[in-house]
């Protein structure tokens, strides 16, 4: 959440940075509101310091047995008058929480101001596309022939966008798992945490999900609790409402979790098989750090992320997204791009992102400052370390040979135990 503080500072910077991030973003009704309270709040604290000055007043009179009536007449409406400004000032904190809530994030200002991704910045690729010298199919003709993925049965139990891992399939998803947190614990010192995979309102709030995405979120109304779309909603709010001794920090946070998203925007959007599911499995990296560490920590993040599809020997590219292609909450991110030959086109397979304070304040995550005892807002910071149903397009259409077969990469062998899949005899 923004600071208000800052707005009435700097009006003109939260205009254009708002605008950037395609907002319309109400400041001028922000400051006409805040303007109001401060003046509510200044006339509530005259009419307090006279009502106390003229309390004296009419207990010297009592005292000397002289009338007071007239000054406690005066107050009674003195006493009105200040409840109604406590309500009015109430009314307007109401007004601003509302607006404020809805407010993204501020771009970073090394992010470049675009519109949408087609103005993404290209930062590097690792790796080179493989060449094939026979022809390549997709992972939806791979899996059907292979009998390791079954969309029919999983619409007939859930519907659509629910798929159903079956024989060595589902034992390669579980590699994919059981090989990211060992690498992100044994190489990269991550706390590992098996987390909910339901959370609360509040929680989903603190991370910024709620209340822009509620539409998209999975929700058990009986009990008002949301299934995670992913989970740093519950990493994030391990710190809910905490201050934390800054020798503590930083947090190193991964998590396996199952992910559920309804994606009610995504129609027309690419949706053939595996691209975009309504449940998937995601092995999450978060980050709670000081300010000043964050966008070392933002590189840091980055590079682990890109350690499981080197380790995989995938091809991807990175590009920086550009203001308006930002989620709400962040302030800066990078998305992971893997290369799929059978598809012929990059998947996104990680976004890794520097909410800055943002998340933070809507969580009350706070830390005591080694230096001077002072408490201030971590910044918090999160990546896919990472998403498996693209990684599985990926190594599918790149592990696949002229008989029909899929390698499996050497790294996940001991988790597989199996070198190959093959068709089913």
């Amino acid at each position: 959440m923004l600071d208000i503080k800052e707005i009435r500072r700097n009006p003109d910077f939260f205009i254009r940075s708002l605008r950037a991030k395609n907002s319309a973003g109400k400041v001028e009704e922000i400051l006409e509101l805040d303007r109001r309270r401060r003046a509510a709040v200044s006339q509530g604290d005259d009419l307090k310091a006279l009502r106390n000055r003229v309390s004296a007043e009419i207990a010297q009179l009592k005292k000397s047995g002289q009338s007071a009536d007239d000054r406690i007449a005066e107050m009674k409406q003195v006493a009105q008058r200040i409840k109604d400004l406590d309500d009015q000032i109430k009314s307007i904190d109401e007004a601003l929480h509302q607006i404020l809530i809805t407010l993204p994030n501020l771009p970073h200002e090394s992010v470049k101001v675009g519109q949408s991704a087609k103005e993404n910045e290209f930062v590097r690729e690792w790796g080179q596309k493989p060449q094939y010298d026979y022809p390549l199919q997709d992972h939806l003709e791979l899996a059907e022939r292979l009998d390791i993925l079954d969309f029919y049965r999983g619409a007939k139990i859930s519907g659509s966008g629910f798929p159903v891992y079956k024989n060595a399939g589902a034992r390669l998803e579980r590699a994919f798992i059981n090989f990211m947190l060992d690498l992100h614990t044994e190489k990269h010192g991550y706390q590992e945490i098996f987390p909910p995979f339901l959370t609360n309102r509040e929680a989903t709030f603190g991370t910024g999900q709620l209340p822009k995405l509620e539409e998209d979120m999975y929700r058990d109304n009986v009990d008002d609790l949301f299934l995670i779309p992913t989970s740093e909603v519950p990493l994030t709010n391990l710190h809910r409402d905490e201050i934390i001794p800054e020798n503590q920090l930083p947090f190193h946070y991964t998590a396996y979790s199952a992910c559920f998203r309804r994606e009610a925007g995504s129609y027309g959007k690419d949706t053939r098989g595996l691209s975009r599911v309504h449940q998937f499995n995601k092995v999450e990296l978060v980050r709670i750090t000081q300010p000043e560490n964050s966008y070392r920590a933002h590189e840091e993040l980055l590079n682990e992320a890109e350690k499981v599809l080197q380790a995989l020997n995938l091809h991807y590219r990175i590009v920086a997204l550009c203001s308006g292609d930002l989620s709400f909450a962040a302030a800066k991110c990078y998305d992971i791009e893997v290369w799929a030959p059978g598809s012929q086109k990059y998947f996104e397979v990680s976004s890794v992102s520097n909410f800055e304070d943002f998340q933070a304040r809507r969580a009350n995550i706070r830390y005591r400052r080694a230096s001077d005892g002072k408490v201030a807002y971590v910044h918090t910071l999160n990546g896919s370390g990472v998403a498996t149903p693209r990684l599985m397009i990926a190594l599918l259409e790149t592990y696949q040979t002229d008989e029909g077969t899929i390698t499996i990469p050497k790294v996940l062998q001991p988790y597989t135990g199996f070198t190959q899949i093959k068709t089913q005899s």
